[in-house]
């Protein structure tokens, strides 16, 4: 049982999560930046390239990093999945936990103008740039995934993409409305978190084992065995990136986990990033395609597109506009297909 939201002056104004407007030709306007420059020019050949994914039955695996739930994305994120733009996801921890936290009937929010970080520290209220959240709220929903954990087989381990199916199940039962892993549930679209241990859901589970002595445990290993088998039986594969960190790492390993099911692969065929990181400091978010394919992580003639802009802006843009135009290869595309159980079983329809 939910309990009653605690008042407060700094949670007054939650976020509005942004929604599908198909009666509004974004599509058109991506059409004319095609023939503009810089970034404008990138965001319009990242919609050309999306679709040029689903109609070459691409299987599509998206990375999603940062706090993008909390901005307000997750409505999107949700029709992304719902709809079968996107065939695995991969994110970080704190996407999940935030998209469980609303799930759970709970909100983020702007955060008021003139207000002093002592002031938040000193009301409980945790802030992400401009985005503020109740920490109370936070623990009750840690505390709801130690809860939820603890009724599971302690007998083995699991994988972070049979937890997350499991953990969407259990959501779905009690969302008002689709968010991330419910979306994923009901869609049977696997959803991999390689760095769960450096999120609140981990912190959750953690608490369970200390204060109940809740045996759970993770099978890290058992996510990247499925990773590469779906990499394997795929014709080809994409990435479609929301920024970049681990769960970049993550979908860029096509060629290298290879060697796991002894079978040689290509790497990506089509590769879109979308993020601020410059490839300058060498770390994960900002490397480019190009060094991707010195790895043999993205194929040589692979078409890429790199746009260099917030997550924030381009996501609005991009899906609204791949909603007006990407019905007809969403219907013809011969996308896979998952069977969930303690292994995942991938064929194609």
């Amino acid at each position: 049982m939910m309990r009653k939201q605690k008042s407060s002056k700094y949670l007054t104004a939650p976020t509005r999560p942004i929604q599908i407007d198909r009666d509004r030709s974004v599509a058109g306007i991506l059409q004319k930046m095609e023939g503009a420059g810089f970034q404008a020019r990138a965001l319009a050949e990242s919609h050309n390239l999306w679709l040029e994914m689903l109609e070459d039955n691409s299987t599509v695996l998206m990375g999603l990093s940062g706090a993008l739930v909390a901005a307000g994305m997750r409505r999107l994120i949700s029709y992304l999945i719902k709809n079968h733009f996107v065939d695995v996801v991969v994110s970080t921890g704190a996407n999940l936990f935030h998209d469980l936290h609303e799930t759970l009937g709970r909100y983020h929010y702007q955060a008021l103008p003139g207000v002093t970080d002592d002031e938040l520290q000193e009301a409980q209220v945790g802030r992400f740039y401009d985005t503020l959240a109740s920490e109370h709220e936070y623990r009750e929903a840690d505390e709801w995934v130690g809860n939820f954990a603890n009724t599971v087989d302690h007998s083995r381990p699991y994988s972070t993409r049979e937890f997350l199916h499991l953990l969407g199940r259990e959501l779905a039962e009690i969302a008002t409305e689709d968010g991330i892993l419910t979306s994923a549930y009901k869609a049977k679209v696997p959803v991999f978190c390689p760095g769960v241990a450096d999120s609140a859901i981990a912190v959750g589970i953690a608490t369970s084992r200390v204060n109940r002595k809740n045996p759970f445990q993770f099978d890290i290993i058992q996510d990247v065995v499925e990773a590469a088998q779906i990499m394997a039986r795929s014709v080809n594969t994409s990435v479609v990136l929301f920024g970049g960190g681990p769960p970049k790492s993550f979908v860029q390993k096509r060629e290298v986990t290879a060697s796991i099911i002894k079978q040689t692969m290509r790497g990506h065929k089509y590769a879109l990033q979308i993020g601020l990181d410059l490839p300058e400091s060498s770390a994960t978010s900002g490397r480019s395609f190009e060094e991707a394919q010195t790895w043999g992580r993205v194929a040589k003639d692979a078409k890429t597109v790199s746009v260099l802009c917030d997550p924030t802006i381009a996501m609005p843009i991009l899906v609204t506009a791949l909603s007006q135009t990407g019905t007809k290869a969403l219907k013809q595309r011969r996308r896979p297909q998952f069977s969930f159980g303690r292994e995942l079983m991938v064929t194609f329809g």
